[in-house]
């Protein structure tokens, strides 16, 4: 089955709306001819609303890095997918960093998938595990249980609008990255074949999963060759908009977009 590429960039704690807006303007007229893949930029949501206004009619689509599940109510920083709804196409849920830093749980994440779901936006899963694990021979059945958890209760119809992240912890901002074809095995055993368990093999084999982790203009092409993995959940290399295009550019030209 042919799937959309779509790379994904998360800025993280980057980029004030000023040079945010000036970063998309420039980014969307270099990644002109590379209309077939999706392209997706996550800022600050300090940035969330300008970006989304310089980029109206634009084919570059805007994700938030987080949501909140509930409409609205007394969570002091916090920011509801309804309220998202307007600015973005896409909502990151599950990154490490927020499992890490704001005590994100596998509960928690699929109660923002569903409020995501809901509110007629896409939802981009994260999953992945720790270099304890990995090194303990648990990442499947860590990623299994990511997976399970984070689609619990998830229909096969909305399943249409969920991208599956594998970002190793142990790879993110390290340098380090899992080889292609050790990335693309976990994705298949931990990751598609868990949807279609849950599902069938329909949903499972139209499903988009990126991986993440160091992924750089270096290795993109490493990462994009496997038959599993469609695209990129991209950190540190999205900050730079000569780097993002060259793994846009790679994605297309690798998967014959």
């Amino acid at each position: 089955m042919s799937r959309t590429p779509i790379i994904a960039g998360n800025w993280k704690m980057h980029k004030s709306p000023k040079v945010a807006v000036a970063f998309v303007q420039e980014l969307a007229s270099m990644i002109q001819p590379y209309d077939k893949v999706e392209r997706v930029v996550a800022p600050t949501f300090l940035a969330l609303g300008s970006v989304a206004a310089a980029l109206e009619g634009a084919a570059l689509k805007v994700a938030s890095q987080d949501a909140h599940w509930e409409e609205s109510g007394a969570y002091t920083s916090q920011v509801s997918a309804a309220m998202l709804q307007p600015l973005v196409d896409y909502v990151i849920i599950g990154h490490s960093e927020c499992r890490a830093f704001l005590n994100e749980t596998d509960e928690n994440v699929n109660k923002k998938a569903h409020a995501i779901l809901a509110c007629g936006l896409q939802a981009i899963i994260a999953v992945g595990e720790s270099l304890e694990q990995n090194e303990a021979g648990e990442t499947v059945e860590f990623v299994r249980s990511q997976v399970s958890a984070a689609l619990e209760g998830i229909s096969a119809e909305d399943m249409r609008r969920v991208v599956i992240a594998y970002e190793p912890i142990w790879a993110i901002g390290t340098g380090r990255s899992a080889s292609g074809e050790q990335a693309d095995e976990i994705i298949k055993s931990a990751v598609r074949d868990t949807v279609r368990a849950l599902y069938d093999d329909a949903v499972a084999d139209a499903l988009r999963i990126q991986y993440g982790g160091s992924v750089k203009p270096g290795n993109m092409e490493e990462f994009m060759s496997q038959p599993n993995i469609d695209g990129a959940l991209v950190g540190g290399a999205s900050l730079q908009a000569d780097d993002f295009a060259a793994l846009i550019e790679i994605a297309s030209r690798v998967k014959g977009m």
